[in-house]
Order: C-alpha cells, then sequence, then structure tokens
C-alpha cells in the first residue's frame, strides 16, 4: 500500500457559508437548524493524481481519508467512436463505472457504488468498534459489502427483499457483514425505514447518505476522471438519478475543478433522468417546486414495480435541501428528463453493440434522455458531453461464474417492532 497521510480539510455549512473542524464523522452544521448539506473545503486547491497502484486514491487530495483501503477501482473515461458515430456526436466521453477490462475499468461489483464505498469506509477510524449500517436498493449495498467484508470493517445492510438478487459476489464474505430486508412488496423507504430502526441502539452509526460528504466526493471522482482525462470541463453531464446525490456530487467537483485553475471555468449542465413512471423530482421541477410533491404510498410502490432502474426508486431524495439536487440544477442551468422502460433496454442494446459491453438500466435510461436530448436538438452535438455509467459489465463478469449471495440473518414486516428489531440486529454483532 502506497504512503498515505491523511488528507487536510475543514468543513463548511452550504446555506450559510460558515467554516468549521470536522468531529469525525460530522454529517451536519450544528450552528443552523435548518435542512442543508455540508461539503469539504481541501487545503490543496489544485488536483495531484497520484499513482494508478492506489486506485480511487489516486483522488484522494479531494477525499475527506482518515486511511487506504485495500483493492479499489477507480472510475475510467474514454473517448467514444461507436456509439458517438450512431448518435452523430463529435465529442462524447463515456465515464465507465464496472467491469470493462479492455478500457481499464476493474470494479467488480460493477456499480459506482464503489466509489461512495472506498470513500466513505476510508473516512472511517481504523480502532472504530461500532457498526455502521448502510440503507440501499441493492447495488450501494453489494458495494459495501463488498469493501467492508475486503477491509475488516463492521457492517449491518438494510434492502428490500424484493432486491435481494443484487446481492451477488464472486468469493462468500467476511462474517463481519450482515444483512437484513424489508418483506417482500418493500421498497427503499422501507428499508431506509428499517435501517433507522436499528439505529436506536448505540451500538450502530448512520453512514449518512448524501448529508456524508465522503460519499458525494467519492462519487465526484467520476468527474474527476473525466476531466482530467479531457483537459477540460465537460459542456453537458448526463446521470440517470434515484436520490440525485451522484449529481450532486458532479456539480461540487465541477465548481473545484474551476478553483483548480487548470480546466476552464466552464460549468457544464447537469441533465439528469428518472425511469417513468417514477418521476417525483422530475415532476417537482417541471414546475419549478423546491419541495416534492405528495405521493401516495400505494402508488408509490407500484410504480416502483413497473420500474426496471429499481436503483432510481428513492421517496425521500434530498432534492430541496440547501445545498441539494435544485439548487445544483439551477446553479448548472441543468434539467431533470425522463426515460421509459423500453427506451432504456433500446438505449442499452444500442451501447451493447457499439461499445462492446452491456450497462445496468439506470445508465440506459442516462442514456435514453441523451438520445432523446440529441434528437430533439436540445443539445449540441459539437458539445463535449459526458456520459456517465453508474454500471456495467455485471453479465461479462458474472458470465461462467459460480456466485455466491449474502442471505439475510432476518426478514422484517413492512410495519416492524421498534424493539425486535433492535435485538436482533444487535444479536448479530454479540
Amino acid at each position: 500500500m502506497p504512503e498515505f497521510n491523511p488528507t487536510e480539510y475543514k468543513l463548511v455549512c452550504v446555506a450559510t457559508g460558515e467554516e468549521f473542524e470536522d468531529g469525525g464523522w460530522t454529517l451536519d452544521y450544528a450552528g443552523y437548524d435548518k435542512p442543508s448539506l455540508i461539503r469539504a473545503a481541501y487545503a490543496k486547491k489544485q488536483l495531484t493524481l497520484h499513482g494508478t497502484d492506489c486506485g480511487l486514491y489516486k483522488f484522494r487530495d479531494w477525499l475527506p481519508m482518515k486511511r487506504m483501503l485495500k483493492c479499489s477501482s477507480s472510475p475510467v473515461t474514454y473517448k467514444s467512436k461507436a456509439l458517438a458515430k450512431a448518435l452523430g456526436l463529435d465529442n462524447l466521453y463515456i465515464t465507465f463505472n464496472g467491469w470493462f477490462p479492455e478500457v481499464g475499468a476493474t470494479m467488480p461489483t460493477c456499480s459506482f457504488k464503489e466509489t461512495e464505498a472506498y470513500s466513505v469506509c476510508a473516512r472511517t477510524a481504523e480502532d472504530c468498534d461500532k457498526v455502521m449500517v448502510v440503507a440501499s436498493a441493492g447495488n450501494t449495498a453489494r458495494a459495501f459489502a463488498k469493501v467492508c467484508s475486503d477491509n475488516n470493517i463492521k457492517l449491518l445492510l438494510s434492502i428490500p427483499a424484493d432486491n435481494l438478487d443484487a446481492m451477488w459476489f464472486d468469493a462468500p464474505l467476511n462474517d463481519c457483514v450482515k444483512l437484513i430486508a424489508c418483506d417482500k412488496g418493500g421498497d427503499y423507504f422501507d428499508a431506509i425505514h428499517l435501517s433507522n430502526l436499528a439505529l436506536q441502539s448505540p451500538m450502530f452509526y448512520a453512514e449518512g447518505g448524501a448529508k456524508n460528504i465522503a460519499r458525494r466526493d467519492g462519487m465526484g471522482t467520476t468527474v474527476l476522471s473525466a476531466v482530467t482525462t479531457i483537459g477540460r470541463i465537460p459542456d453537458y453531464y448526463f446521470q440517470a438519478v434515484g436520490s440525485g446525490t451522484g449529481a450532486i456530487a458532479a456539480w461540487e467537483a465541477n465548481m473545484r475543478l474551476i478553483e483548480d485553475g487548470r480546466y476552464g471555468n466552464n460549468v457544464m449542465k447537469l441533465m439528469v433522468s428518472q425511469n417513468a413512471p417514477f418521476l417525483p423530482m422530475y415532476d417537482a421541477w417541471r414546475e419549478d417546486s423546491r419541495e416534492l410533491f405528495p405521493y401516495e404510498e400505494g402508488r408509490a410502490r407500484r410504480d416502483v414495480e413497473i420500474i426496471n432502474a429499481k436503483v432510481l426508486s428513492n421517496r425521500k431524495p434530498p432534492y430541496g435541501i440547501s445545498g441539494g439536487l435544485y439548487d445544483a440544477l439551477k446553479a448548472t442551468d441543468g434539467d431533470i428528463l425522463m426515460a421509459t422502460n423500453l427506451q432504456a433496454e433500446k438505449a442499452a442494446q444500442l451501447f451493447l453493440e457499439t461499445e462492446g459491453i452491456d450497462i445496468h438500466p439506470a445508465p440506459a435510461i442516462a442514456l435514453a434522455t441523451l438520445i432523446k436530448a440529441i434528437e430533439s436538438g436540445r443539445v449540441d452535438r459539437k458539445a463535449t458531453i459526458m456520459l456517465n455509467i453508474t454500471g456495467g459489465g455485471e453479465k461479462r463478469f458474472t458470465k461462467d461464474k459460480e456466485l455466491w449471495y449474502l442471505k439475510p440473518s432476518h426478514v422484517f414486516s413492512l410495519k416492524p417492532d421498534a424493539e425486535d428489531v433492535i435485538a436482533k440486529t444487535e444479536a448479530l454483532f454479540k
């Protein structure tokens, strides 16, 4: 492992601009009583790329790290030829997160959630004796499970039982990783509720989701990969979103790169997308509303069942919070787009035929909206475009492999009893 010193940074409250010290796992600014994200202000204003043997940590100047973990991989950006030609684009750059050895992408969980997990877990203290809790719709859980297993970090995962097929691995995991699930018919929102019940125990601590600077800055490495490869900040950024955290991270990385001074002062338009008919952020954005509209529970569950990109099914995203997706879209003159399952399936097939690798349903949604934006003339064909392929190569990676699935230790009802959840989850780590 290369030599490493903890990253120097301070925290800033987005709403007030006040700067303060990180208490170790700070997720909020105590001096402000309204919802606001906090950001890291790194001591190094110009990004130094460290060796490729550092994996994701080649971007460590702008990651809030206490230590380096083993087995990490970095997003890989390359200029598209075949897909760009098919779409009539001059400067399409693909940032690939997954398994695509031909371009140098070697994430074994096949998802950009690895960028979050390696950054978040590197923010943990090596002597921490509490258990991290992560709620997920699937891909995030797989990434955190892999990272924590490889680095012996205690982890409790909570996911919907309907998404258990996402918990595949190419080898059994370390016993430090445990999984609970909410019953069939539940969604990501139910998994979050279940995890919050477990967090009532002092044995556990919350990973923090979008509030965790390490999660966002880990995801922001996709933009660092693109810009350091292209040599300039792109004009457009396309990504499908469930929470919008990746797009917020992209905006924050963009601002740091402007401050760096070597990549121009361009503010890339965030073009984010949702999978119809699950469109809470799309609907709010169309009406220029900072607040999401009421989403009747039965309809929300039905819509989640319909969409192929289950990872995009967050009912409580960090949309209206200060520094959240609404602010990111306003600051970048961005937009929220949408695509159907069928449009995404056609886009995924086009990517396979042109680029030679399978992609997940979520990035297929992003590609489908890029196609529509080009066809409608909304995007200049000569513009520099970053397409964030947030997961891919899973079929390639798992082909001819005997997979091992992490099974839940407990499956709880959609109306779980708090004391029962606490007792059973605590017992898993005793």
